[in-house]
């Protein structure tokens, strides 16, 4: 029996972040996926996923981060 090709299909799908989502919600569910990924306990597959949910996790937070900033200098001026 043939080994099982991994989906590649599954792991060049672009991961969408519901743009609604908190910044806490966010960041928890980030060091979430850092814990299970630095524990081991994903197959390569999934620690790919994990990464790719991962960097666009930080790349909403960075936006929310950069909105926040924004209207702080809005305030401060």
């Amino acid at each position: 029996m043939p080994a099982k090709k991994p989906d590649v299909q599954k792991a060049n799908v672009e991961v969408q972040i519901d743009p609604n989502m908190r910044y806490e919600q966010a960041v928890k569910e980030l060091e979430k996926l850092i814990s299970d990924m630095e524990s081991g306990k994903f197959s390569l597959e999934e620690t790919l996923l994990a990464y790719q949910r991962g960097a666009a996790l930080l790349k909403h937070c960075q936006g929310m981060l950069a909105q926040v900033e924004q209207q702080v200098r809005v305030f401060e001026a």
